[in-house]
């Protein structure tokens, strides 16, 4: 029989999504729910606490102070109930984890350094996940993630990682050695504001080419492209520092203005934490402390 002074799971997972993304509708994503279902769930959990969990603005959610102060003992619950779970379902949970980042951090960040990574630690067994469009509908099922985008947008549970500063890049032999953002293709990733406009616009110098601009769902593209000497492309320190240091890639001028976006760490809670988590993020920080600072 279940017991009657708890409330239905369902709702508990709801108020929890829905305070961990202030968002009815991302929390819908998260679970795989309808948005109007997550609503329901909470309100219900709402009527059976006898007191309001969020307030309800025309475009966001704020938790109340009973909502504040009834997380925390949710998601302890949560992490005691995966910790414990963890004991009964074999002792590869210990040694394997799953890894969400974007495309861009997963080729050229991460890949290049897992061999050390690797060679720390022979035991451990990564599956990384790499949406593009829609990360938060697949974090729910990594033990870690490394997101990228504004501050603002990042939960309390974040971790910042990078400082990056934007500029220019493209191949040594580029238009000449010479290259021309007037006449030379340009690419960009799409959605960022770390862009050509922007880049210009830090300059005080005005922006004509925007229809021109060739644009890609990730920086991957955009970073090849300029690779292979087709084009020139927006960057930032992260993903071409090592690029530049071993010449692959060049920055033709000086000019970086800091990048609003930084790549931040969403961690396991000290309870749902294994072996393999442990393992990656004191690797993770010490490759992040070991990169030298952006340059102005």
């Amino acid at each position: 029989m279940p017991d009657k002074s708890l409330p239905p799971l369902t709702w508990l997972r709801a108020f929890e999504a829905t305070a961990r993304h202030l968002s009815f509708t991302r929390a819908a994503r998260d679970l795989g729910l309808t948005q109007s279902a997550v609503s329901q769930h909470v309100r219900s959990l709402e009527a059976y606490l006898g007191r309001d969990l969020f307030i309800r603005k025309t475009r966001a959610l704020e938790l109340t102070e009973a909502g504040s102060t009834y997380l925390p003992v949710i998601r302890d619950a949560f992490d005691l109930i995966a910790t414990g779970t963890s004991a009964f379902t074999g002792g590869d949970r210990g040694r394997s984890m799953v890894l969400q980042c974007n495309m861009a951090f997963s080729v050229l960040w991460l890949a290049p350094r897992l061999g050390w990574l690797y060679a720390r630690h022979p035991w451990l067994v990564l599956n990384i996940v790499t949406p593009i469009w829609d990360p938060e509908r697949h974090a729910a099922n990594a033990a870690m993630e490394i997101r990228f985008g504004r501050p603002e947008d990042m939960s309390d549970a974040a971790q910042r990682l990078t400082r990056d500063r934007f500029y220019p890049v493209c191949a040594p032999g580029y238009q000449g050695g010479a290259p021309d953002p007037e006449t030379a293709t340009l690419f960009d990733c799409v959605g960022l504001t770390g862009s050509w406009g922007a880049w210009h616009k830090s300059q005080g110098r005005p922006f004509d080419r925007e229809g021109e601009v060739n644009l890609a769902s990730t920086f991957v593209i955009a970073i090849e492209t300029a690779r292979a000497g087709a084009a020139m492309t927006i960057a930032h320190d992260t993903l071409v520092a090592g690029l530049l240091a071993e010449g692959a890639l060049i920055r033709p001028f000086a000019h970086s203005p800091p990048l609003t976006e930084a790549y931040f760490l969403y961690p396991p809670p000290p309870h749902a934490q294994t072996p393999a988590s442990r393992a990656v993020l004191d690797w993770l920080h010490e490759e992040m402390t070991a990169m030298p600072p952006a340059q102005g």
